[in-house]
């Protein structure tokens, strides 16, 4: 992070700073309900993720359209593979996060908090016309954890539904159930979750308590969202059989057997750059386990052409879409959703290329 910046009421001129509706007064103190942390700030203070500032005596955003990010990516980047297979996303981010991963791939904007007088500000309406003139089908928030861009969300989701746009978020699933209602009640209609490994290891790296994400994951099914999980596997991390297996249970119990797992391969990166790249014995155990005990639909992600980032029919193992990394070679799913030999229905949303 860089030096601590002082909060005052000259904030509040800049566009990017606007008033949350996620906060609850406690006594001289402001409880934050974005996030599982419920930070109580002081005034003055800033919360955990350093975004959410007390000025006043409100809670504020200080990333409101404040995009670090922006790019037009395919949608099995997320990665989405049960969720228009083929299509793009104009994906945005921001400033911060909320978990202390020593490992992040994007710790160049997840470990720099915002300074709104630098902001570069993007209106709801000019980020949906972009996607739209980019040819994209759809909007995602990633990057760093969306959470943070919620009030921001909730102004573009609706916009985007009106342009027949999906939308979807790429997240670390810490946030409060009332967040979580209030983006599917703004029009999110997907989520990824990142789990980073069992209670020890997500206490240990990522300051946070693994059961909050797996209560978001079952509570995103029963809203009708499509889920899909990760699973980033890093040695002496998360990489025992223990660990995975335990993972895997919760995953049936609170995902179903039919929503995707990925199990993908992690490269060193910022804190951990002198540790060693996921072996591949590590991901297809990881793999096998998972399939034995009884996941339809389980992927090995970040290796480009392995047969396990393929999906096959989960009744006849037909191969029905063919991948290498981000892109389909191959596509056999009938319109009616279903395997084109045996006819068992498949889980995927949308259609190939949106």
């Amino acid at each position: 992070m860089k030096t601590e910046i002082k909060i005052d009421r000259e904030f509040l001129k800049y566009r990017c700073v606007r008033e949350s509706s996620l906060y609850t007064k406690i006594g001289d103190r402001i409880r934050c309900d974005l996030c599982e942390r419920r930070c109580h700030i002081p005034l003055s203070g800033l919360g955990f993720c350093k975004t959410r500032a007390n000025i006043d005596g409100k809670l504020y955003t200080l990333v409101y359209g404040d995009i670090s990010s922006i790019s037009s990516n395919p949608i099995e980047k997320k990665p989405f593979f049960h969720y228009y297979p083929g299509s793009y996303a104009l994906t945005i981010g921001t400033w911060s996060c909320n978990f202390t991963c020593p490992w992040c791939q994007n710790y160049d904007i997840s470990k720099y908090h915002p300074e709104p007088y630098k902001a570069n500000y993007i209106s709801p309406d000019d980020f949906v016309n972009l996607a739209v003139s980019e040819g994209c089908q759809g909007v995602s928030f990633s990057f760093n954890e969306p959470t943070l861009l919620f009030e921001y969300a909730i102004d573009v989701f609706p916009l985007a539904r009106r342009l027949n746009m999906y939308t979807n978020y790429v997240s670390n699933g810490y946030m409060t159930l009332e967040a979580l209602k209030a983006l599917k009640e703004a029009g999110m209609d997907a989520i990824k979750f990142d789990v980073k490994g069992n209670s020890d290891a997500v206490r240990k790296f990522c300051a946070a308590r693994v059961e909050i994400v797996w209560r978001n994951v079952s509570e995103a099914k029963k809203m009708g969202l499509h889920v899909e999980v990760v699973n980033l596997i890093i040695p002496g991390v998360n990489d025992d059989e223990f660990n995975i297996r335990e993972l895997v249970q919760n995953h049936i119990k609170e995902a179903g057997e039919s929503t995707p797992l990925h199990f993908t391969r992690f490269y060193p990166a910022y804190k951990m750059v002198d540790r060693a790249s996921t072996s591949m014995s590590t991901l297809e155990r990881a793999h096998e386990i998972a399939k034995k005990e009884g996941l339809q639909y389980v992927y090995i992600g970040n290796v480009p052409g392995h047969r396990f980032e393929n999906t096959y029919c989960h009744n006849c193992n037909e191969l029905l879409i063919k991948r290498y990394g981000l892109s389909i070679v191959k596509y056999s799913i009938n319109s009616d959703k279903r395997c084109s030999k045996c006819r068992e229905k498949i889980p995927i949303v949308g259609s190939y290329l949106g």
